[in-house]
């Protein structure tokens, strides 16, 4: 069992306040009238066991998570190879990098990458 908890009876949102995407997916959550737990990742931190679950249950690697396009990526550093810690730290230290929003539902999770996305949970 994972360290995230989940529930049939709401969504988990891991997201970005100052992400449109992110603000639009919770609005149209908030007006289908789904139970949406937030978890805003400026200003919650997330553990690095919390990182590597959201990557295992999207079945993606821990660097597959960070947004490589992001300006504040591209002004820390060039892509490297970097280890799976490297990884979570970068994330840790700098979380508007990561991708998002990720929403959970029980057993499901999806990168939400339109608004609309989250009814599929």
């Amino acid at each position: 069992m994972g360290e995230i908890a989940t529930s049939e009876r709401q969504i988990t949102l891991f997201y970005n306040s100052s992400s449109v995407r992110a603000k639009q997916t919770l609005a149209y959550a908030k007006a289908e009238g789904l139970a949406i737990l937030e978890i805003d990742l400026l200003k919650t931190k997330i553990t690095g066991t919390q990182i590597v679950e959201l990557a295992d249950r999207l079945k993606i690697k821990v660097e597959d998570l960070v947004n490589q396009e992001h300006p504040s990526y591209t002004s820390i550093l060039e892509h490297h190879n970097l280890s799976t810690n490297d990884w979570i730290k970068m994330i840790q230290h700098h979380p508007e990098i990561m991708k998002q929003p990720i929403a959970l539902h029980g057993d499901i999770t999806i990168l939400v990458e339109t608004p609309t996305d989250i009814i599929k949970i």
